[in-house]
C-alpha cells in the first residue's frame, strides 16, 4: 500500500506521479485548446512536437531517479494529453483529491489506476459535482492550503476558470484543522500575458520560507500582499509579466535545497543558487507551450 504524505511544496521527496508526453495526439485545432497560450502555438504553427516533449520528460524522470525518487507514470492512452498530471488529482496529508476538471479530461486519472489503487480507499476523495478544482491551483504549506480561484459571474465564460469557490469551501471542510486561503487570480481567455491559468503559474513556496510570486497574477493587491508579507519581502523572487508569461513560477522542489528549473530561467536561477539552493536545470520550452512547466506535470505523492 502506498502511504500518502504530502504536508507541503518541498520536503522531501519520495514519491511521484510524472506526466507522459507519448501518444499525446495532433495538434489541436484553436476551439479545441485549454488555454490563450497554447492558441497563439496553434496559429502560430510552433506547436510542440511530441518527440520534442518526451525529450524534455525524460530528462525530469532521470534527474528525479539521481535523487531516488520512485517514479510513477501513467498508463499510455492513444492519441491523448496526459502531460500535466497535476491537474487531475493532488495530495494533502493522507488523502488523494480527485479533481474535478474540464470533462473532456476524464480519462487521465482513469490512467493513473495503478496508483490509485494502492491508496487505502477510505484516503481517496471525490468532491461534489459542482466543486470545480485542479491541482495547479492547491498548494498545501503546512497549516495552510493555499488555493487559487475565480469567483466572478462570468467564470462559465472563461475556459481558463479552473477552480471556483465551491471547491474552496469543501477544502476547508475536508480539513477543518488547517487554514485555507483562496486568492483570486486574473483570467483571460485570449491573452496569455493577462491570465493566471493556476496559482502555481503567479505563485509558489520554495525552501523553507521563500516563495516565488508575480503581482499581476492576482485580482486583488490586498491578498498579494498578504502573501509578500507572510513570506517577507527579503524571501521573495518577483517576476515580470514575461517571466509569468514563461512559466518561471512553475518549478519544482525535490527537497527544501534542490529544484528542477528550466535551463533559460537564467535571472531566477541565479537568485536561486545565490540563495543556496541546487538547481537541476532540464530544457522544458517545448512543454511550457502548453501553457504548463514543471510543477504541472508532476504530481507528489509522498514527501518526508
Amino acid at each position: 500500500m502506498l502511504k500518502l504524505n504530502i504536508k507541503n511544496e518541498t520536503s522531501r521527496l519520495r514519491a511521484v506521479v510524472l506526466g507522459i508526453a507519448k501518444s499525446s495526439g495532433p495538434i489541436p485545432k484553436v476551439e479545441d485548446c485549454y488555454d490563450p497560450k497554447s492558441v497563439q502555438h496553434v496559429i502560430a504553427g510552433t506547436y510542440p512536437k511530441e518527440k520534442d516533449m518526451i525529450i524534455e520528460m525524460e530528462a525530469v524522470a532521470a534527474v528525479l531517479e539521481k535523487y531516488n525518487v520512485k517514479v510513477f507514470r501513467p498508463d499510455m492512452i492513444e492519441n491523448y494529453n496526459q502531460i500535466f498530471s497535476r491537474d487531475i488529482a493532488f495530495v494533502i496529508d493522507d488523502k488523494l483529491v480527485k479533481a474535478n476538471i474540464l470533462p473532456d479530461r476524464d480519462q487521465e486519472i482513469e490512467a493513473i489506476h495503478h496508483v490509485i489503487s494502492e491508496i487505502d480507499k477510505g484516503n481517496v476523495i471525490e468532491l461534489p459535482e459542482e466543486c470545480h478544482v485542479e491541482g495547479g491551483d492547491v498548494m498545501p504549506w503546512n497549516d495552510y492550503i493555499f488555493v487559487g480561484t475565480y469567483s466572478g459571474e462570468d467564470y462559465s465564460e472563461h475556459i481558463t476558470a479552473r477552480t471556483n469557490i465551491d471547491a474552496v469551501i469543501a477544502l476547508q471542510e475536508l480539513f477543518p484543522e488547517k487554514t485555507v486561503k483562496s486568492f483570486e487570480l486574473r483570467k483571460h481567455n485570449t491573452d496569455p500575458k493577462e491570465n493566471a491559468l493556476h496559482l502555481d503559474c503567479c505563485f509558489q513556496p520554495i525552501g523553507k520560507n521563500k516563495a516565488i510570486l508575480h503581482k499581476n497574477g492576482f485580482l486583488v493587491e490586498k491578498e498579494y500582499e498578504w502573501l509578500l508579507n507572510f513570506f517577507g519581502k527579503e524571501n521573495v523572487f518577483e517576476i515580470d509579466k514575461e517571466e509569468m508569461f514563461n512559466m518561471n513560477s512553475n518549478i519544482f522542489s525535490i527537497s527544501e535545497d534542490v529544484i528542477i528549473s528550466e535551463k533559460n530561467f537564467t535571472r531566477l536561477n541565479t537568485w536561486l543558487r545565490k540563495n543556496g539552493f541546487t538547481v537541476e536545470e532540464v530544457a522544458y520550452a517545448e512543454i511550457a507551450k502548453q501553457e504548463g512547466l514543471l510543477r504541472c506535470s508532476t504530481m507528489p505523492l509522498i514527501r518526508d
